[in-house]
């Protein structure tokens, strides 16, 4: 399927990428409502490993089944849950539980698509962990299977839209707290060569799936990617291209995803949001910088900052500077706190989706947000590997 021919057409196009909050009005069915939400996890690593840990601690909210290829995974995700829960190596054998209401699919990327449609056709609502899917195809066939899929829940797991710290700085943005967006800075940087040991050589691609293009979208599907979803949702648009470059520079392990991406996205509106991720230099780890010609915010992992800009600055200064009376707190060089209560952002969005399914709620991060930003993650990966700049599908 060439990328020009991706489009999505009908419904898909007029319901799935509707912008609209209203966009799910069904009733759903959901034959527990009032009692506990049955979850199995598909994939045990150390993700799907530790969204169980968060899911043990929400109220009426249970792990019953596990799943994973590689035994020794399986068996560590078994052990992280609360209670029994029934182990399986084939997940489409999960699937004929009856007593599964839900799964959270947190597998290697090239397989979201398929293990999701499958779950939806099996009656399960569905978690799929970020990105959502790989390939413009996979990406069309999963939106297709959750449009017609009317009685069922999906959410994608880009958890910062769980996040009531995040979710208030969007509301600030689009307030006017820092007048009109110039651009947006983001990084998550590592150091670190991301691989995983092999305890034999057979299991390398099994177990290091992220290093290799045909199961990864490395480090754009992995980290980047939640930034990018940050920039739509602050937008609330999609970039019309994407130019960027990478390369493998500094691991020289046989590794095919690169160990180093840039990546700059062109919207509409023309705001360029900037994208970097190293693995050799971990300054500033995770930062988002969302600038404007009234101020910047900065964010963190669980932290935000506002920095006045031009005269304003210079008067928020004065008072944190001046002898007495200064009532501004101001962390010096960050700027001031934005300050609110708030969880975890995956514990977070793991409440939500509980309570989506039994509230017959549409979800914040649904197939809407995450098939927009799985495309920007192909446009950016054929950005890199193709070196050239890529358009948009014809079809926002």
């Amino acid at each position: 399927m060439k990328r020009r021919e991706f489009i999505i057409k009908g419904s898909i196009a007029s319901a799935a990428i509707t912008t609209s909050a209203t966009a799910m009005t069904n009733v759903l069915d959901y034959k527990n409502a009032n009692e506990t939400l049955n979850i199995g996890i598909i994939g045990t690593g150390d993700r799907g490993t530790g969204l169980t840990a968060n899911i043990n601690s929400i109220d009426n909210f249970n792990v019953i089944a596990c799943c994973d290829i590689l035994p020794f995974k399986l068996e560590k995700g078994l052990n992280a849950v609360k209670g029994k829960a029934k182990a399986y190596s084939d997940y489409r054998k999960l699937l004929d539980n009856k007593d599964i209401d839900a799964v959270l699919v947190s597998t290697p990327f090239n397989t979201h698509s398929q293990i999701a449609i499958d779950a939806l056709d099996a009656g399960k609502h569905v978690y799929c962990e970020k990105t959502m899917a790989k390939g413009y195809e996979g990406i069309h066939n999963l939106v297709s299977k959750v449009e017609n899929s009317k009685n069922l829940i999906f959410q994608t797991g880009h958890q910062y839209h769980s996040s009531r710290l995040y979710t208030q700085v969007v509301d600030l943005i689009k307030s006017g707290k820092i007048g009109k967006i110039a651009a947006f800075e983001s990084q998550w940087n590592r150091h670190g060569n991301w691989r995983r040991p092999v305890p034999n050589p057979e299991l390398e691609k099994t177990i290091n799936w992220r290093m290799y293009r045909e199961f990864s979208g490395g480090l754009a599907a992995e980290l980047s990617s939640h930034q990018i979803d940050f920039s739509n949702w602050v937008l609330n648009e999609t970039p019309t291209q994407v130019m960027g470059t990478g390369g493998v520079d500094y691991y020289k392990d046989g590794r095919e995803t690169y160990d180093n991406i840039h990546l700059i996205y062109d919207y509409q509106s023309g705001v360029r949001a900037k994208f970097t991720c190293l693995t050799s230099n971990s300054k500033d780890d995770y930062q988002i910088k969302v600038l404007g010609d009234k101020g910047t915010i900065i964010l963190n992992y669980a932290k935000a900052w506002f920095y006045p800009e031009g005269i304003n600055a210079k008067k928020e200064l004065a008072i944190v500077d001046g002898v007495s009376g200064a009532t501004m707190k101001w962390d010096k060089g960050l700027g001031i706190p934005i300050t609110i209560d708030h969880k975890e952002p995956s514990l977070q969005a793991l409440i939500d989706f509980k309570d989506s399914v039994i509230n017959n709620k549409k979800p914040i991060s649904d197939v809407k947000t995450g098939a927009n930003t799985a495309l920007c993650i192909q446009m950016g990966l054929d950005a890199m590997y193709n070196n050239e700049i890529v358009k948009s599908p014809e079809f926002y």
